[in-house]
């Protein structure tokens, strides 16, 4: 019995010792020393909406919520029956339009012939007008005929602009309606992981309607919000550490990406001193691509934590806040 309790004893004296390391710990990583800035916020990733280009019913959808996918993977389908049928009219068109291009050069050899045929009257008659064995009469119906054939020539000539420009007109089309034919499956522009499947096969979306929603795991951050004394001095490409609720044993690195040029959450100018004081400007604090890599599987959206900002390059960072990622 006297064992035990002394073992109970013990346990509880480790707990109680573990716990005042813990708190002894946090109490360090609170008590910053100038140059860093304090700020909450929550991680957050790139998010991209996969959304129709033209109307239509879905046909499929073949992804599912938390699902990853890679840049380039169909994500879901537009039913393009009508769409197909319009291919084909236009190939159809096509066709038609080349056998009216081939009909309009065999009249164009016609008419050339025609042409060569009412020269060669011409010619013969003009020969017989100088004779005095053609009446005058004959001569201006040879000159009226070549007239003719020459401008029926012209004409043929013109169908057979016409034509070529109708095929080309019409494979145009083809070629326009193949290319909204591919905007009909969708994919993603990027790897990620499906935050949201806003719709499902059945439904009819009009252009613009939003399918599914990804996250580029790629592409994390939080953002914070500091003051104006703060935000004034901070750089692009400042250091940071991030220190999350769910895991606060492990510190993350991060650098400034983004500070807003414009105050939030109070009048944009403001006269007094003592009012500019309560300006905060949103910063933007990046995790490195090669840190998130690592960590596809358990990366989520929303989990709030602390960023501990080094506005002063000069200043180094305190052993409680360097990187101990696992």
């Amino acid at each position: 019995m006297n064992v035990l309790r002394v073992a109970a004893v013990v346990v509880v004296l480790g707990v109680a010792a573990g716990g005042a390391g813990f708190y002894w710990w946090q109490q360090q990583r609170n008590e910053l020393p100038d140059g860093f800035a304090r700020a909450n916020g929550r991680i957050e990733a790139e998010r991209v909406d996969i959304a129709l280009k033209f109307g239509g019913r879905i046909a499929e959808v073949l992804v599912r919520e938390g699902a990853m996918v890679a840049a380039g993977e169909r994500i879901a389908r537009i039913d393009s029956t009508e769409l197909e049928a319009q291919i084909r009219a236009a190939e159809a068109a096509t066709r038609q339009a080349r056998q009216e291009l081939a009909q309009a050069r065999a009249l164009v050899v016609q008419r050339e012939g025609e042409l060569a045929l009412a020269k060669a009257d011409l010619n013969r008659t003009e020969t017989l007008a100088a004779r005095g064995y053609a009446t005058r009469e004959k001569l201006d119906q040879r000159r009226s005929k070549e007239i003719t054939a020459a401008a029926a020539l012209n004409t043929a000539r013109a169908q057979v602009a016409a034509a070529e420009a109708a095929i080309e007109a019409s494979e145009a089309s083809v070629a326009a309606r193949r290319a909204d034919l591919a905007d009909y499956s969708l994919t993603a522009p990027r790897g990620g992981r499906v935050q949201y499947r806003l719709a499902e096969p059945g439904e009819v979306l009009a252009a613009g309607g939003k399918v599914v929603t990804l996250l580029d795991l790629t592409d994390v951050y939080m953002d914070v919000y500091l003051p104006t004394d703060d935000a004034g001095r901070l750089r692009y490409g400042a250091e940071a550490r991030l220190i999350l609720d769910a895991a606060p044993q492990y510190v993350i690195p991060a650098t400034v990406a983004f500070v807003a040029s414009e105050a939030q959450f109070t009048p944009k100018y403001v006269e007094t001193a003592s009012e500019r004081e309560k300006l905060t400007f949103r910063v933007k604090l990046q995790i490195p691509a090669e840190i998130l890599g690592r960590y596809q599987e358990v990366i989520k959206t929303g989990v709030p934590g602390v960023a501990i900002v080094r506005i002063s390059p000069e200043v180094p960072w305190p052993e409680t806040l360097a990187v101990n990622l696992p």
